[in-house]
């Protein structure tokens, strides 16, 4: 359950935002494909749809003189009971389920899972302690999207929407029949106090993203949802990915605060046995009462989902291959090659599965945190990135199992490639003042080592863009001719993580004569400090984006520096700008295509990141007392999918049923 491994992110799940807005430490599987969250809150922000399928029919126009609203002279109304950021929605407003599901799945058994680090409550909210992962997936959101489409958005919570041409306001009904886990029926009240709560309580960059927005209960089960300024995706995502919570049980707590026991919510599993640090049970909630709806045939089939902790992978692994949890998405191709080996596996107890990538992927970084004064010259951020031997660490740690990122689109038309084009040209010219005049050349692209540990022309060529930003070698140290003051800085990393390039990263710095120390902290200290911006260099999962969206505002744009998403700090008024526009093109893809290439050329050609590696490949293992449906969705595993075969089950070794 439990981080979101799928492609599927980009994801502002809850509250169409910050769902693990305080996970952007790097703390996740470069699996981007595994999906392993709560089975109950799958939630996909929008992407590219295909425009070739057929849309749903009962969307349907209407005009000023058939609806109470006060419109445009040229506005139109559009009813839906789904819809689609580009293009249309796959499914038909009458589907059954799902293509990738079984909808005779049987129900039962329990799925066991794991997480690296520790969980002291259970608001994923709050601005201190560490929450447990999943904790905020208990609370269902008012659209849900579907694993092989990436735009759409289908009735869960609400029943319609029905919004304006104008993309300025929209208003939702809900489905009568929703309540919470403690029966409590859930209305629009609910959905205006979440708002409420968000925008009063909640993280700064919410109320930042959100200022001037307007929620309001029209009566017991309609919504509205208005935006101080038109906005086309922010407004159907917003809606499409709003969770909420019950009133009745937030109403007097403070949601910035630490919760230590489990709240109530409206998915179909509830937080059951616990023990604060150690492990959490999500149990299926027998009056679940969307059992019925068509997004959820097929799906959330298991009658618990328990999930151990521990603070050091390896430990992790051995308890895997010991039969202590079920399924495991590795990310460590050393372990894939030599740890996934013995009776278990040789006996076919446990199923071993490795899945080409090919779709966008996240991607892991070393993040400068360029508002030290330390990482303020691109030149000194070009030359550390020099330094990183990727081809050695890959072959020699990683077994030519990672490709090292270029961009930050990586696997997606939108990629910078090459020289720019002259459309791209139209929305760089404006900024050629303060971005890079690299920006206006060749795509970003990074010389490759010859893979022999020495990386020789790569340190020469750092060590000639450190000598012109002032940083010149003094014995065997490197300092600032200026102030005399050596290059040193820390690396901080999250305790039990891989950290096997770090130590040559190290190695290679000191040949330049820098030092680096390297802080490892537990997950409660990491969070602070990431919090706090107290860091020189920490690792960083870029999460996969399949297209250009506004929501890359909260990890670029000027307003949001204080996102932990926002790990360089990088921004200046032509990444605002660039982003700003993407609203106004999802419809066009060739300006969309140009937009998102000239973004991408700004962000790599300021060496905000180190670029480290991303997958080649998906690994995952699993015991094999799971079947899953005959289609397997394009966008993940599909983990949700899948359900407990007791007589497979049956002729495991003893304990591992």
């Amino acid at each position: 359950m439990f981080n979101r491994l799928t492609t599927i992110l980009q994801s502002l799940v809850l509250l169409g935002l910050f769902n693990g807005l305080y996970s952007s430490f790097a703390l996740a599987n470069d699996t981007q494909q595994v999906d392993v969250t709560p089975l109950s809150a799958i939630s996909i922000d929008a992407v590219a749809n295909d425009p070739s399928v057929d849309g749903l029919s009962t969307e349907h126009e209407v005009t000023a003189s058939q609806t109470p609203i006060a419109l445009h002279p040229a506005e139109k109304i559009i009813t839906s009971t789904a819809f689609a950021l580009i293009g249309k929605p796959k499914y038909p407003h009458d589907f059954a389920h799902f293509d990738y599901v079984n909808p005779n799945a049987p129900k039962g058994g329990t799925l066991k899972l794991a997480e690296i680090g520790s969980y002291d409550n259970f608001n994923r909210f709050a601005s201190r302690g560490a929450a447990e992962h999943s904790s905020a997936a208990i609370y269902e959101s008012l659209f849900t999207g579907s694993d092989d489409e990436l735009s759409s958005y289908y009735p869960l919570l609400a029943t319609s929407i029905t919004y304006s041409d104008q993309y300025q306001w929209a208003e939702v009904t809900l489905n009568p029949a929703a309540y919470f886990s403690d029966g409590v029926p859930l209305t629009a009240d609910d959905v205006e106090f979440t708002f409420d709560k968000m925008m009063t309580e909640g993280a700064s960059q919410y109320r930042v993203y959100y200022k001037g927005v307007k929620v309001k209960a029209l009566d017991k089960y309609r919504v509205r949802f208005e935006l101080p300024v038109a906005n086309r995706e922010q407004l159907l995502s917003f809606v499409g990915n709003f969770s909420v919570f019950p009133r009745h049980f937030w109403q007097n707590k403070n949601l910035a605060e630490p919760l230590a026991t489990p709240p109530i919510g409206s998915a179909p599993y509830i937080i059951g046995e616990y023990k604060l640090g150690q492990y959490a049970v999500y149990q299926r909630d027998n009056n679940y009462w969307g059992n019925h709806l068509a997004v959820n045939q097929g799906r959330n089939n298991f009658d618990a989902q328990r999930i151990d902790y521990f603070l050091d992978d390896s430990i992790a692994l051995e308890a895997f291959k010991a039969g202590e949890y079920d399924f495991r998405a590795e990310e460590q191709p050393k372990n894939w090659f030599t740890q996934y080996q013995g009776k278990p596996f040789d006996n076919h107890f446990i199923i071993k599965k490795q899945d080409d990538m090919t779709t966008a992927v996240n991607t892991r970084w070393l993040a400068f945190n360029i508002e030290r004064p330390i990482f303020n010259d691109i030149r000194v951020r070009k030359a550390l990135t020099l330094a990183f031997d990727f081809a050695w660490l890959n072959h020699a740690f990683y077994y030519d199992s990672y490709k090292q990122p270029m961009s930050f689109f990586e696997n997606t038309p939108y990629a910078a490639q090459g020289e720019p084009s002259e459309q791209e040209l139209k929305w760089l010219r404006p900024f050629a003042a303060i971005i890079p005049k690299a920006v206006f050349g060749e795509a970003y692209h990074l010389p490759a080592s010859d893979g022999n540990g020495f990386n020789r022309p790569n340190l020469l060529a750092a060590k000639e863009l450190l000598a012109q930003a002032g940083w010149v070698v003094d014995g065997n140290q490197l300092i600032n001719e200026q102030t005399g003051e050596p290059f040193e800085f820390e690396l901080l990393a999250y305790m039990g993580s891989d950290l096997k390039y770090a130590i040559p990263y190290q190695q290679s710095l000191a040949k330049l004569g820098i030092n680096m120390t390297i802080t490892t902290v537990d997950y409660a200290q990491a969070t602070r400090r990431l919090r706090q911006r107290d860091y020189d260099m920490v690792p960083r999962l870029y999460d996969a984006h399949f297209y250009p969206s506004s929501a890359l505002i909260i990890e670029w744009g000027s307003a949001y520096l204080d996102s932990s998403w926002n790990s360089s700090g990088l921004h200046n008024s032509a990444i605002d700008f660039l982003i700003a526009q993407i609203p106004n093109y999802l419809d066009d893809q060739a300006n969309l295509q140009a937009l998102g290439r000239a973004l991408d050329r700004v962000l790599t050609q300021e060496y905000p990141m180190i670029p480290m590696w991303y997958p080649r490949y998906t690994y995952y293992a699993y015991w094999d007392k799971f079947r899953q449906p005959a289609v397997k969705p394009l966008y993940a595993i599909g983990l949700n999918n899948w359900w407990y075969d007791a007589d497979s089950a049956a002729k495991l070794p003893n304990h591992h049923e």
